[in-house]
């Protein structure tokens, strides 16, 4: 299930920066493809730095 909903609001939050900077670029059109791939792409990126950030609580010094 994790897997499912990081990628849903990966894919959501993407979409939405994608529409919000075409939008603003002038001559720019949305594009659906592109940020479906963005979306993959920063759904791999979280679950990679998730693992390789430790579990456990930091020793005192």
């Amino acid at each position: 299930m994790r897997f499912f909903w990081t990628f849903f609001w990966s894919f959501l939050l993407v979409q939405m920066l994608t529409y919000v900077v075409s939008s603003m670029t002038p001559g720019a059109e949305y594009e659906f493809m592109p940020a479906v791939i963005a979306s993959v792409v920063v759904t791999i990126l979280i679950f990679v730095v998730a693992s390789v950030i430790p579990n456990e609580p930091a020793a005192k010094h």
